[in-house]
């Protein structure tokens, strides 16, 4: 755990060499990034954040890119991390890109993965009407949550994503490790597009997957006005999830680009 203002992030430090932070999306925590970040972890020390409202960071009735950005600068100025690279994912690249674009003296690498500084309209309600739609206080397993939640979420592999932030309560029963409410309630703010007119001309790398609509070609021209020098890959057969459905072909790409 570690300080960050008046708030104490959680977070995981993997290997020795030059530093690297990684940024789930939402409704993800820093484990959904602990097998490739174990595998950057060989040739980098990398830290795994849980941003506010998600994982084992505290809860916080302030949700915005602003506020995640002040995160992550705290963070690093906390731990003394000289010029880290930064990967994030989908709600993590914006966050990354808020930052980078604002503190542009801060970072060596920044990694965006599948996430456009565009405006995204709300697509998020049936997940969260779901999860809250489940009795977390008085179910006993969470094959019994899954069962329940299948109702809703067809998707197996979505439904086991979501499931990583269930937690045990001591006295019975389970509760959210994310704080729904607030997420909820700021749901259009993480939709936003970037509002910062700033660019920076550093070693950006985006990577969409092919099979998700996140990245579309049209977007190719807003990322060039704010990062100019921008480097733009597919990953074929990958949807959102490109670090869990192509690892080793992301870990490829990610290597080659940060050792430039």
């Amino acid at each position: 755990m570690c300080i960050f203002g008046d708030m104490e992030l959680n977070y995981k430090k993997l290997g020795e060499g030059k530093p690297l932070i990684i940024l789930h999306g939402l409704f993800g925590t820093l484990d959904n990034w602990m097998t490739l970040g174990k595998s950057l972890a060989e040739h980098y020390q990398v830290y795994l954040v849980d941003q506010r409202n998600h994982g084992l960071s505290p809860h916080s009735d302030r949700f915005n890119y602003d506020v995640m950005a002040d995160d992550l600068a705290e963070f690093i100025e906390m731990h003394r991390i000289e010029r880290p690279s930064i990967i994030g994912h989908s709600m993590g690249g914006k966050t990354a890109m808020t930052f980078a674009l604002r503190h542009p003296d801060m970072w060596d690498h920044l990694v965006v993965v599948d996430i456009a500084p565009k405006v995204y309209p709300v697509h998020h309600q049936q997940i969260i009407d779901a999860l809250k739609s489940l009795p977390v206080e008085s179910i006993t397993s969470r094959n019994e949550a899954d069962e329940m939640l299948s109702r809703d979420i067809t998707d197996f592999g979505q439904r086991q994503f979501l499931l990583k932030n269930l937690q045990r309560k001591k006295e019975g029963g389970f509760e959210w490790k994310m704080n729904l409410e607030v997420i909820e309630k700021n749901i259009e703010d993480i939709g936003r597009g970037m509002e910062d007119r700033l660019t920076t001309e550093k070693k950006v790398m985006f990577v969409r997957g092919a099979k998700s609509h996140y990245v579309k070609d049209e977007d190719y021209i807003l990322i060039n006005q704010l990062f100019p020098t921008a480097r733009i890959e597919t990953i074929a057969g990958a949807g959102h999830w490109v670090h869990a459905e192509k690892p080793e072909e992301l870990l490829d790409l990610l290597m080659d680009f940060l050792r430039s």
